[in-house]
């Protein structure tokens, strides 16, 4: 009898042991409690809930989004950085394509245009190319040059979550800055 309950009570403290051993799961994204924003915890990033050009109007996202070109992107988060003194800045190709092509990002970001958006990532592929094989000479990446980096940026299409890094930086796409979380 001693042997069984002393089992039973091993059991039992094991088993509460291994349940707070288990970290919490991570909170999920939810819009900031006017609505503006989305608050997402995993990469503490506040996400406006409306691309440029569009305004909140407490259900939804009114208006038409502003393309802009790279360089105008990077110039609005500069303004507004030094306007406000927080730092805002385009997402990272991944952070963006999170929310791409998902029930989750069409649910937060309300009437979001399917479309082409900017991202702050320069360069994806740093490994050493071949300049013989047909594929990096068609997309200029023969030698140790990449010629047209500087004139390419990288962009997410909303709708499909494809990513490119072949777009010109002077191709106005949609624009949506992000900042860090409150």
């Amino acid at each position: 009898m001693k042997r069984v309950l002393s089992a039973g009570l091993f059991v039992l403290l094991a088993g509460s042991a291994a349940a707070q051993a288990t970290p919490p799961a991570a909170a999920s994204p939810a819009p900031t409690a006017d609505g503006s924003y989305v608050v997402d915890p995993r990469s503490k990033l506040a996400w406006p809930r409306c691309v440029e050009g569009m305004a909140w109007n407490g259900k939804t996202c009114t208006g038409q989004p502003r393309e802009m070109t790279y360089g105008e992107a990077v110039a609005l988060a500069t303004a507004r950085f030094k306007a406000e003194g927080v730092a805002w800045r385009l997402p990272r190709l991944t952070e963006l394509r999170r929310w791409a092509a998902s029930e989750q990002g069409k649910d937060l970001f309300p009437a979001a245009p399917q479309d082409w958006y900017w991202t702050s990532t320069s360069r994806i592929d740093t490994t050493q190319s071949n300049p013989y094989h047909y594929g990096n000479i068609q997309q200029g990446r023969g030698g140790t040059q990449d010629n047209l980096g500087v004139q390419q940026g990288w962009a997410v299409h909303m709708g499909t979550g494809e990513a490119r890094g072949d777009v010109g930086r002077r191709t106005p796409l949609v624009v949506r800055l992000v900042r860090p979380q409150f």
